[in-house]
C-alpha cells in the first residue's frame, strides 16, 4: 500500500459519538473526506439528521443515530442500525463528553461543600461515556477483524485546570483507560485492534465559548490565561484535529496503540517561562 493510500479510510465504516457537537462535526467531516462512511451518533436527533442528509446529498454515505452514550440499550440499538445499514464497523471515535454546570466549582464557593453529585455526573459522562460505547461498538469492530478506536482526552488530564474538577478527573481516567484497554486488546487480538487518544488543546465549543471569550470577541480573564499559556497564542480550530484523527483511524498508524497525541498549540509542554 502506498503512503498516500495508507491514510485513506475508503470502504471503512466509522461511528462518531458526540457527532452533533462542534468538534464531533469536524470529526464526522474528516472521516467522510478521507473516504469513510459514517454513523453520526448524538442526543440531538435534528442535528444528526441534518448532518447525515448533507453528507448523503453531497455523495457521501452517512447514517443518523440517536443515543445517550451512557444508555447501553440505546447504543445496542444503534449498533444494530449500523450493522443493518453498512454491514460492519471498522472504527469508533469517542467524541461524546464535556463539562456541565454541576461539575464546576467557582472561586467564591466553599471547596469543602462542592457539588459531589455534579462532579460525579461529569466524571461519569467522560469516563463511562467512553467505555460503554467502546464495549458495544468495539465488539462489532472485533468481528470485522481489524479496526481502530480513538478516544478524546484533554489538557485537563495533564494539569490542574481550575473550576472543573469533575472534567479533570474524567479525562484523567480516560487516559489510563486508553492505555490499559490498548494493551489488553493487543494481548488478545495482536495488531488488528488498536486504541489511541487525541488530547485537544483549547478549542471554542458551545460549552466553553462564554468562559473564554466575550460577546465582542475579546478574551475573558480565563481566556487570556489560556492564550498566555499557549505558545501559538491562539485557540485551535476544529479542522486542525482532522489530520491526527484520520491518521489514527487509518492504516498509516498501524504500529501505534495506547498513544496520546496532543494537538494543543504547545500548551502541554510550555512551562510558562
Amino acid at each position: 500500500m502506498s503512503a498516500e493510500n495508507s491514510f485513506s479510510l475508503k470502504d471503512k465504516i466509522i461511528v462518531v459519538t458526540g457527532g452533533t457537537g462542534i468538534l464531533g462535526g469536524a470529526f464526522v467531516n474528516a472521516v467522510v473526506e478521507a473516504g469513510a462512511s459514517v454513523g453520526i451518533l448524538g442526543r440531538n436527533a435534528q442535528v444528526a439528521s441534518e448532518r447525515a442528509d448533507a453528507i448523503n446529498q453531497a455523495g457521501g454515505n452517512a447514517l443518523a443515530l440517536v443515543a445517550d452514550v451512557l444508555d447501553e440499550k440505546q447504543l445496542l440499538d444503534c449498533r444494530t442500525q449500523v450493522l443493518d445499514h453498512f454491514g460492519k464497523i471498522d472504527g469508533l471515535v469517542n467524541a461524546a463528553g464535556g463539562n456541565q454546570p454541576e461539575g464546576v466549582l467557582k472561586p467564591e464557593e466553599d471547596i469543602f461543600k462542592m457539588n459531589l453529585d455534579g462532579m460525579r455526573k461529569v466524571m461519569d459522562l467522560n469516563l463511562w461515556g467512553t467505555i460503554i460505547p467502546s464495549q458495544i461498538f468495539g465488539a462489532a469492530i472485533a468481528e470485522t477483524g481489524k479496526g481502530s478506536i480513538v478516544n478524546i482526552s484533554s489538557m485537563n488530564s495533564k494539569r490542574a485546570i481550575t473550576k472543573v474538577l469533575g472534567y479533570n478527573m474524567g479525562k484523567a481516567a480516560v487516559d489510563y483507560y486508553n492505555q490499559w484497554f490498548a494493551v489488553e486488546m493487543a494481548n488478545r487480538y495482536g495488531d488488528r485492534l488498536r486504541m489511541n487518544a487525541i488530547a485537544p488543546g483549547f478549542f471554542l465549543t458551545e460549552q466553553n465559548r462564554d468562559l473564554l471569550t466575550k460577546p465582542d470577541g475579546g478574551y475573558t480573564d480565563r481566556g487570556s490565561l489560556v492564550i498566555t499559556q499557549t505558545p501559538f497564542k491562539r485557540f485551535g480550530h476544529p479542522d486542525e484535529l482532522k489530520g491526527t484523527l484520520v491518521w489514527l483511524l487509518s492504516d498509516a498508524s498501524q504500529f501505534v496503540t495506547g498513544a496520546m497525541i496532543c494537538v494543543d498549540g504547545g500548551f502541554s509542554v510550555f512551562g510558562g517561562v
